[in-house]
């Protein structure tokens, strides 16, 4: 990066840094249940309240958004995946990634705040009623909670800028089954919603439909990392890996045809 791209980046980190910092006092994120907490479950259109450690909350209410998956690895790697996956094929829109900060609890738990920064394309028909110098960067904060005790990662993300126009909250727990040692199952949740008077369901629509696009993109780029590590292991542990290990780390990486889709309004 030159010197005056890396300054340009540098601002628009501080930026993103400062509107975060402001939304924390500003802002209440409004459901049911403890959202970084996967024992309690969910329900469209509840109301209840709670403080994501020291960050904003965000109200939000619209769409509802339910999927689970199993995922044909054990946790211990797909947990490393996680922290791999970008840059990957599928996400190209994930410009950059950056770590806030990071602690270890007491009681042995990883917390993590990130800060990522992706593309925002509009659908034409929002071009023609918004400003054309509307930023097409979207700020994304990223926490999350490793508890290897209970083989469990948490992840909660949301956009700071632009939630006029819509707030996604995306929520995934992916949990290590003791009983299933090579499996891991992966419950996605999201919650998006729009404050513009007149066009908040239209708006809405849209960020389902973008959602569920998005989240397919994110499986395949976990598989792409998965797949990566598993090559790299056969090949450190073989020396030159046989021809077919790309295809063999693909088949233990795909999820299961199993999925169980749910939706709600």
């Amino acid at each position: 990066m030159s010197p005056s791209g890396g300054r340009m980046y540098y601002m628009l980190l501080t930026e993103a840094l400062r509107f975060a910092a402001t939304q924390r006092h500003n802002e209440e994120l409004h459901f049911k249940g403890d959202i970084m907490n996967p024992a309690r479950q969910t329900e469209s259109g509840a109301r209840g309240t709670c403080w994501l450690g020291a960050s904003a909350v965000i109200s939000v209410m619209g769409k509802y958004f339910f999927n689970e998956t199993d995922i044909r690895s054990a946790w211990e790697h797909v947990l490393s995946a996680f922290w791999q996956r970008y840059p990957n094929p599928y996400s190209t829109h994930v410009l950059t990634e950056d770590v806030v900060f990071r602690e270890v609890t007491p009681d042995n738990c990883l917390l993590s705040r990130r800060l990522l920064t992706k593309t925002n394309r509009l659908p034409r028909w929002a071009e023609r009623i918004f400003p054309g110098n509307l930023s097409r960067s979207v700020y994304i904060i990223e926490d999350s909670i490793v508890d290897p005790n209970n083989r469990r990662l948490t992840t909660l993300t949301w956009n700071l800028n632009h939630s006029k126009l819509m707030m996604v909250v995306e929520r995934c727990v992916f949990h290590g089954e003791r009983e299933r040692p090579v499996w891991t199952h992966l419950t996605r949740e999201a919650w998006i919603s729009s404050g513009v008077f007149g066009l908040s369901r239209p708006i809405q629509e849209f960020g389902l439909s973008r959602f569920r696009s998005n989240q397919m993109k994110a499986m395949k780029g976990l598989e792409h990392a998965l797949s990566k590590l598993h090559i790299s292991a056969a090949q450190s542990h073989h020396g030159d890996a046989p021809k077919d290990s790309s295809e063999k780390a693909k088949n233990m990486t795909s999820p299961s045809s199993s999925q169980k889709p749910q939706e709600y309004v």
